[in-house]
């Protein structure tokens, strides 16, 4: 993978200081675990960890029925590809009483038990800083997880280092990182409304609708799981693609071969956060 920054872009000079900001914290650490999903934001920091650090940084990737196959698959190769130590863990969430549940207070404990498990591995290997990816945006979202992460330690250097999404893009970009322009992909647990429990058979239900979707070329759509309707969240541009004739048959009928009994289109699109208006925690 050709890693070096795209020629002919003019990139705000006060990024690079951020980015200076972000290496300096990054060598603080000495040594360190990342969660990486090889999402935008923990690409990034990986990357970057990884100039800094060298051989000193690992990543850590969580399998688990609540994320899709193929991202997992994605983060596996993406590392490779970098040159990034890594390696994968069950999360085992589906064990937790808590996180099954589906409370507002579900993602934290699926990051307390997930940031828990990393420091277990940082023990066992002499690594006592773990990272993740929040950016100075998920402070003006509802993220339970960053709580979870402020309890145990867990550092924030791209939020540290006054980084938002777009800035993170402009710099992967740059870096010529091949997520610059990933659309983000939240784990599928999100697509099921609070208070409805969560199932391996609902995840498996949303993961291949979902993967339908994007196979037909809709990237960083929802399929938001109501029992036996799956709501449809996609960008406003895709919608001729859904109503096409032929589309919309093969979406009805796949749909229905997994379970759902009911179709529907939000009007409204893709909006991120859908699930959790008036929510707190």
């Amino acid at each position: 993978m050709d890693l070096s920054p795209i020629s002919g872009i003019m990139m705000d000079p006060s990024l690079w200081q951020k980015y200076d900001r972000l290496t300096a914290i990054l060598s603080s650490c000495e040594r360190l675990i990342v969660a990486f999903s090889g999402g935008t934001d923990s690409t990034l920091l990986v990357f970057a960890a990884h100039q800094t650090l060298k051989q000193n940084v690992l990543a850590v990737t969580a399998v688990s029925p609540i994320h899709c196959a193929k991202q997992t698959a994605y983060a596996r190769s993406l590392a490779a590809d970098l040159g990034i130590a890594h390696v994968e863990i069950e999360s085992d969430e589906m064990n937790l009483p808590g996180f099954v549940a589906n409370t507002a207070a579900r993602c934290y404990v699926c990051k307390k038990n997930l940031f828990e498990k990393l420091f277990a591995l940082g023990g066992k290997l002499g690594i006592q800083r773990v990272a993740h990816g929040a950016n100075t945006d998920d402070s003006n979202d509802f993220r339970p997880g960053l709580r979870a992460a402020a309890e145990l330690g867990v550092v924030a250097p791209l939020m540290e280092a006054g980084l938002n999404k777009d800035q993170i893009r402009v710099l992967s970009m740059e870096m010529n990182l091949p997520t610059w322009n990933k659309p983000a992909d939240a784990c599928l647990a999100t697509r099921i409304p609070f208070g409805a429990p969560i199932t391996e058979n609902a995840l498996g239900q949303i993961e291949s609708a979902e993967n339908l979707l994007r196979g037909m070329g809709m990237d960083g759509c929802r399929v938001r799981h109501h029992g036996q309707v799956a709501r449809i969240e996609t960008d406003v541009k895709n919608f001729p693609l859904l109503l096409d004739e032929s589309a919309r048959a093969r979406i009805i009928a796949e749909f229905r071969s997994l379970g759902f009994l009911h179709i529907a289109l939000d009007l409204e699109g893709y909006v991120r956060g859908a699930m959790n208006p008036g929510l707190s925690f």
